[in-house]
C-alpha cells in the first residue's frame, strides 16, 4: 500500500473540463460532505443545505441540456460525480442521482414549453425532485400500479399511495405515474406534480437500517389536482417514460454502489496497514492480502461495467442489457466488499466507532432500489435468451 494511505481513484475522462469538474467535486465532497457524514447520519439529518450546494455548484443538472440549465456533461462524467458523492456518503450520491431520475420524464418526454417553464429551477434553482412509481401492492410488478389519474375538463385527478419514496415529504416536486385507461403498461401516464399541491401528504419516513439521513416514505395523493399542461408525454405513455428512465437511474445506482465499495475498500486499506498483529501489519498478511485484491478487483469491474453502458447512452446506442448488468454486479459487488471490509477491520469492524458497518448496511439497499437484482437477472436473461414462453399444456 502506498505510504500515503489509500490514493484518490485514476479515471478516465474525456476533456480537461471534465477533469476540472472532478477535481471541484472532491475538493467540495472533502470540505462539505466528508468530514460530517458520520455524525449527520447517525443522527437521521437530512443534508437539505448539501443539496443546495451541489444545485448552486450546477452538479444536480450535469447530464441534462445547458440551455435549461444543465450541464451538457455525457453520462460517463456524470456517473463519476455520482460515485465521488456516494464514496463521502451515500446520502448525497444517492439523492443525486433520485433527484436526476425525477427530471428524466419532463426532460426527454415533456414538451418544449413545458421543459422551459420548468426544467431550468429542476435543474439548478435549488429545488429537489423524487420519483414516484413503487405503491405498497407493486413494486417489482410496477405495471400494476393502481393510482388513478381521472380527466376533469382541463385537470386531471388523482388518487392513490406511492410508496418507498426517497425525499417523500422533503422534495419540491414529484414525478408521480397514474392509472389513466385500463389495467396493464398501457394505460399509465407520468405527470410533474408540485409538492404543494392541494391533498399531497406524505406519511412518517420508514425506519431503515442504513440511509438514515435520506427519508424514505409513502406518498398520499388524495383528490390531487393537476393541470393537463404537467402531464408528461401522451397518455398511455407513462410505462415507456418510467422504463427509459429506470434505464438511466440503474446506471445511477451502480455508480453510487461502486463509490460506497470504494470507500470500504479504503477504510480496509488504511486500518490494515496501520493494524500489527505477531510484530507486523495486517496488509502483510498473504490471506488477507488476497482479499483485499479481490475487494479492488470487483471495484474496478464493476467501474468498467458501469462506464461501458455510460458510453454506449452517450453515443445513441440500446444500453437496457448493460444498464441491468451493471446495477446487479456493482451491487452484489459492494455487498461482498463492505462486508469483506467489516471482517478485515475485526472486531472494531461491528463498531460504529468505524464506518466500516455503515458502508455495509448501506451497501444492502442498492441490491434492492430500483428494480431488485432478481429483476435485473430477468431483464438480462430477457434479452440474451429472449421473452419467457408459457408452458403448454397438453
Amino acid at each position: 500500500m502506498p505510504k500515503d494511505g489509500p490514493q484518490p481513484v485514476e479515471r478516465e475522462l474525456p476533456t480537461d473540463e471534465s477533469r476540472d469538474l472532478l477535481g471541484l467535486v472532491r475538493d467540495l465532497v472533502q470540505r462539505e460532505i466528508k468530514p460530517v457524514a458520520a455524525e449527520q447520519e447517525a443522527a437521521g439529518v437530512f443534508p437539505r443545505e448539501t443539496f443546495r450546494l451541489l444545485s448552486d455548484a450546477g452538479l444536480l443538472g450535469l447530464p441534462y441540456p445547458e440551455e435549461y440549465g444543465g450541464g451538457s456533461q455525457p453520462y460517463q462524467v456524470y456517473l463519476q460525480v455520482l460515485e465521488e458523492l456516494a464514496a463521502a456518503r451515500l446520502t448525497v450520491g444517492l439523492g443525486t442521482s433520485v433527484h436526476s431520475l425525477s427530471c428524466h420524464g419532463l426532460a426527454h418526454f415533456g414538451s418544449k414549453e413545458q421543459r422551459t417553464e420548468w426544467l431550468p429551477d429542476m435543474l439548478g434553482g435549488g429545488l429537489l425532485g423524487a420519483y414516484c412509481l413503487s405503491e405498497p401492492s407493486s413494486g417489482s410488478d410496477a405495471a400494476a400500479l393502481r393510482t388513478r389519474a381521472v380527466r376533469d375538463g382541463d385537470d386531471w385527478v388523482l388518487n392513490g399511495t406511492k410508496a418507498w419514496i426517497t425525499h417523500g415529504g422533503v422534495a419540491d416536486f414529484y414525478t408521480v405515474l397514474a392509472r389513466t385507461g385500463g389495467e396493464g403498461p398501457g394505460g399509465i401516464t407520468a405527470f410533474l406534480v408540485p409538492a404543494d399541491a392541494q391533498g399531497l401528504s406524505a406519511a412518517a419516513p420508514e425506519h431503515k437500517m442504513g440511509l438514515n439521513g435520506s427519508p424514505t416514505a409513502q406518498l398520499h395523493l388524495d383528490e390531487v389536482r393537476v393541470p393537463d399542461t404537467r402531464r408528461l408525454g401522451d397518455e398511455g405513455q407513462g410505462f415507456a417514460v418510467a422504463l427509459s428512465s429506470l434505464d438511466s437511474g440503474r446506471l445511477g445506482i451502480a455508480a453510487c454502489a461502486v463509490g460506497v465499495a470504494q470507500a470500504a475498500l479504503d477504510e480496509a486499506l488504511a486500518y490494515t496497514a496501520e493494524r500489527e498483529q505477531f510484530g507486523r501489519p495486517l496488509a502483510d498478511f498473504q490471506g488477507l492480502r488476497f482479499m483485499l485484491a479481490d475487494m479492488a478487483t470487483r471495484i474496478e469491474a464493476g467501474r468498467a461495467l458501469y462506464l461501458a453502458a455510460a458510453r454506449r447512452r452517450d453515443a445513441g446506442q440500446p444500453f437496457s442489457r448493460q444498464a441491468a448488468m451493471a446495477k446487479l454486479f456493482c451491487t452484489d459487488a459492494a455487498m461482498s466488499v463492505t462486508t469483506d471490509a467489516v471482517q478485515l477491520l475485526g472486531g472494531y469492524g461491528y463498531t460504529t466507532d468505524f464506518p466500516a458497518e455503515r458502508y455495509m448496511r448501506e451497501a444492502k439497499v442498492l441490491q434492492i432500489v430500483e428494480g431488485t437484482n432478481q429483476i435485473q437477472r430477468m431483464v438480462i436473461a430477457r434479452h440474451v435468451a429472449g421473452p419467457e414462453r408459457k408452458s403448454r399444456v397438453d
